[in-house]
């Protein structure tokens, strides 16, 4: 029998769908089970699992699409689905050069925009990705953590950049190898770096924000490099092959 109370329950049910999150247990895409199937899953009513979405949909862990579903973190911008079509004629060293130029620029808005609200969301998703079971789930809250900075810098044409380098990094091979790259020391370097941004932000220091995000990405850059340089070569792969070594 269940004696939890009834005031209890969502609360209840909140944790247990974030331990689903954490566990990787979720479509590729991020996508939760229906209401119906995680009410069951939990042995409760669709009424409680609809308040621990409500909840977690509030803190920015979860969002909804009309007619799709539920999903964990936050959603891609769908400007960056249009400017896509150039993925076939870049490269990955050029994305990170790109995010170099941009993401500095976003965080230093962010300490001059953000609310404590969206500050608050930010530390929740840098705990989520350090807290994650697998590589799925860390790509997902790292994503969503960097996404929400691009939408609350305020800056539409910043933002579509962001969203076409964002959908460019989706590409399975890269996510496959910055998986095959982590490790927990990198993960607890790549944690401090995501906190020295929020608190930078968090104090209205634009200067810091775009010093602490530079050196974030100045990491990621000098690992991906490490990672092309070890990472076998793939028959007819461009991507993974700098602009000056594919001539």
């Amino acid at each position: 029998m269940n004696i939890m109370s009834s005031e209890g329950r969502p609360a209840q049910v909140r944790d247990r769908l974030l331990d689903l999150i954490k566990s990787g247990d979720i479509d590729p895409d991020g996508r939760l089970p229906t209401e119906r199937a995680l009410a069951d899953k939990f042995g409760v009513g669709r009424r409680f699992v609809r308040q621990a979405l409500d909840a977690l949909e509030a803190e920015g862990l979860v969002w909804r699409k009309q007619g799709k579903g539920t999903f964990a973190g936050l959603p891609a911008d769908p400007m960056g689905d249009l400017a896509a079509r150039i993925t076939g004629e870049t490269n990955a060293l050029e994305v990170m050069e790109a995010r170099h130029c941009i993401e500095p620029e976003l965080a230093a808005l962010c300490a001059k925009r953000m609310n404590p609200q969206e500050v608050a969301r930010l530390r929740t998703l840098a705990q989520r990705q350090l807290e994650a079971a697998d590589a799925q789930a860390i790509e997902l809250w790292d994503g969503s953590l960097h996404r929400l900075i691009a939408q609350c810098a305020g800056n539409r044409p910043l933002l579509m950049a962001f969203s076409l380098l964002d959908k460019i990094r989706s590409n399975p091979d890269w996510v496959s190898l910055r998986a095959n790259s982590r490790d927990r020391a990198s993960l607890q370097v790549t944690h401090n770096e995501h906190l020295a941004i929020i608190d930078a932000i968090a104090a209205g220091h634009a200067d810091v924000a775009r010093t602490a995000m530079q050196d974030h990405l100045e990491t990621r850059f000098a690992a991906l490099q490490g990672d092309l340089e070890t990472a076998p070569q793939r028959s007819g792969e461009t991507f993974f092959i700098a602009a000056d070594q594919g001539d």
